[in-house]
C-alpha cells in the first residue's frame, strides 16, 4: 500500500492521517477538505467560538508546523465530488483525478434545512465560517428565534443567553433532548433554560417562516401563533455528507454502511459522522455525531487499512455544556431504555442515572457529576445486569482506591456496583 487518500479534513480526518504516520506507514498521503480552513475542532462552535470566549484560531487543531510533519499533500477547499471505488480514484472538484490504494471516508455531515428558510437573517451552524457568520449576526443583539432543541440547538440558545439576547426555542418534541435522553431528562433541560430566562416552545411543529424584502420576520408555529424574530437558528439535525458517493458502488444507508471493522470495502474504510458500522459491544449498527467517536473511530479505522484486523467496539463518550451545567454520558440511549437515577437529587443539579435495555445497561448519565460517571462507565463496559441497579439496598456506593480499583464505602442504596457477576442476597449482578 503506497498511497492513502483521507476525504474529510476534520478531527477524524486528522486523526486518521496522524496515527498512519504513528504507526510508521510512510508512504503517499493526501489529506482532502472542502473547507479553506485547517482541521478545527467543531464542539466550541457553538460554545466559546459563538460567545466570544475563544478566538477562531484557538479552535484549530494543530499549528503548521504539525501539520507540515505529517508530510501530506494537503488540499483544502477542494471538495470530492466523486468517487470510483473499482478503480481506487478520489474526483475533485477542480477535476482532478487522485488515484490510492487505501482510502478514509471521513467527510461528516451537513445541516439539514427546512424548505422556504433561504432568507437572510437565518442560520445553520457547522463550520467555523457558520460560526463566525452566526456571531456577527448575534451581535447586533436580535431577537432570537432557534428551531430544533436537541444538542445543537440548546446549545447556541444558552450561548445566545448569555450574551444577554432575547431567546426562543422552538421543538415539536415534547421536551427538548428528548432523544437521547427521554423525557425524564428533557424536561430537567427545559427546566434549566427556563431558569436561564429563554423561552420555550415544546411539542408544536414550525409551519414556515415569515419574510419581507428576502430576509425573516417571524416564525409561524402549527398553532396558528407567529414569534417576531430578527434571527432564526436552524437546528433541525444533519445528513451523512455522502452525495459525492453516489454511484460509487458503496453502500449507503444513513452513512456510509460499514461492517464492524469500519471498512466499507476492500480498502476503503469510514470514520466519524458519516459512518455507519456494526458495534459488537452493543450488537446493533451505530451512527455516531459526537467528538470523540471521530477521533476514536479514525484510529480504529487506520489501523484496520494497515492490517490490524480489529472490531471497533467502543462505549461511546458525549457531552454538552449549557449554562453552568454540564451534561456527560457513556453508552447508547434506546427510546425505550428504562431509565434509574443512581445518585444524587435532579432538584439539586447534581445526579447520575443509569439506563436499561433488555435487561442490561446500555447507557450512564451525568449532570454535574464528572466524578462519580467516570466510575460507572464499568457499568456499561462490563454490561452489567439491570437489576443491579433496580434492586434497591444491595449495592453500594463505590469509591476509587489509589490502584484505582473499586471499594465499598458503605451498604446501602446508591450506585451499583460494577461487578456484574457476584450474588450477593440472591440477586445475580448484585452486590
Amino acid at each position: 500500500m503506497k498511497r492513502i487518500v483521507i476525504v474529510g479534513a476534520s478531527a477524524a480526518g486528522l486523526t486518521a492521517a496522524e496515527t498512519l504516520r504513528r504507526r510508521g506507514w510512510d508512504g503517499h498521503l493526501t489529506l482532502i477538505g472542502d473547507e479553506p480552513h485547517p482541521p478545527y475542532d467543531r464542539p466550541p462552535l457553538s460554545k466559546r467560538i459563538l460567545t466570544g470566549d475563544w478566538p477562531a484560531e484557538r479552535a484549530v487543531l494543530r499549528s503548521p508546523h504539525e501539520l507540515a510533519r505529517l508530510e501530506a499533500d494537503l488540499h483544502l477547499g477542494q471538495p470530492a465530488t466523486a468517487l470510483d471505488a473499482a478503480g481506487h480514484r478520489v474526483r475533485l472538484g477542480c477535476g482532478e483525478n487522485i488515484r490510492f490504494d487505501g482510502l478514509v471516508i471521513a467527510t461528516g455531515v451537513t445541516p439539514r434545512r427546512l424548505p422556504g428558510t433561504d432568507l437572510a437573517g437565518v442560520h445553520v451552524l457547522r463550520t467555523l465560517d457558520d460560526a463566525l457568520a452566526l456571531r456577527a449576526a448575534l451581535l447586533a443583539a436580535p431577537r432570537v428565534v432557534v428551531v430544533g432543541a436537541g444538542f445543537l440547538g440548546t446549545e447556541v440558545a444558552a450561548a445566545a443567553r448569555a450574551m444577554g439576547l432575547e431567546v426562543t426555542v422552538v421543538e415539536p418534541e415534547p421536551v427538548p433532548v428528548r432523544r437521547p435522553f427521554g423525557e425524564r431528562i428533557g424536561a430537567l433541560v427545559a427546566d434549566l433554560h427556563r431558569a436561564h430566562g429563554t423561552r420555550l416552545r415544546c411539542g408544536v411543529p414550525v409551519r414556515r417562516l415569515r419574510s419581507a424584502d428576502g430576509r425573516v420576520t417571524g416564525v409561524e408555529l402549527g398553532d396558528g401563533t407567529t414569534l417576531p424574530t430578527d434571527l432564526v437558528v436552524l437546528a433541525v439535525g444533519a445528513t451523512p455528507a455522502t452525495g459525492w458517493l453516489t454511484g460509487s458502488g458503496l453502500r449507503l444507508g444513513n452513512g456510509v454502511v460499514c461492517d464492524a471493522w469500519c471498512r466499507a470495502a476492500p480498502g476503503i474504510y469510514a470514520a466519524g459522522d458519516v459512518a455507519s458500522w456494526h458495534n459488537p459491544h452493543f450488537g446493533t449498527r451505530i451512527r455516531l455525531e459526537h467528538r470523540m467517536n471521530a477521533t476514536e473511530q479514525a484510529v480504529a479505522a487506520a489501523g484496520n487499512l494497515l492490517g490490524d484486523a480489529t472490531p471497533f467496539a467502543p462505549v461511546p463518550y458525549f457531552w454538552t455544556d449549557q449554562y453552568d451545567t454540564r451534561i456527560q454520558a457513556y453508552g447508547i440511549f434506546p427510546p425505550d431504555a428504562d431509565l434509574r437515577i443512581l445518585s444524587g437529587d435532579p432538584s439539586n443539579g447534581h445526579f447520575t442515572a443509569a439506563y436499561g435495555h433488555r435487561g442490561v445497561v446500555v447507557g450512564v448519565l451525568g449532570w454535574n457529576a464528572p466524578r462519580e460517571l467516570r466510575m460507572l462507565r464499568r457499568l456499561v463496559v462490563e454490561r452489567a445486569l439491570w437489576t443491579a441497579v433496580t434492586d434497591a439496598g444491595l449495592c453500594p456506593p463505590l469509591t476509587v482506591d489509589r490502584c484505582g480499583g473499586w471499594t465499598p464505602t458503605a451498604w446501602s442504596t446508591g450506585p451499583p456496583c460494577p461487578r456484574t457477576r457476584c450474588t450477593r442476597a440472591g440477586s445475580p449482578g448484585a452486590g
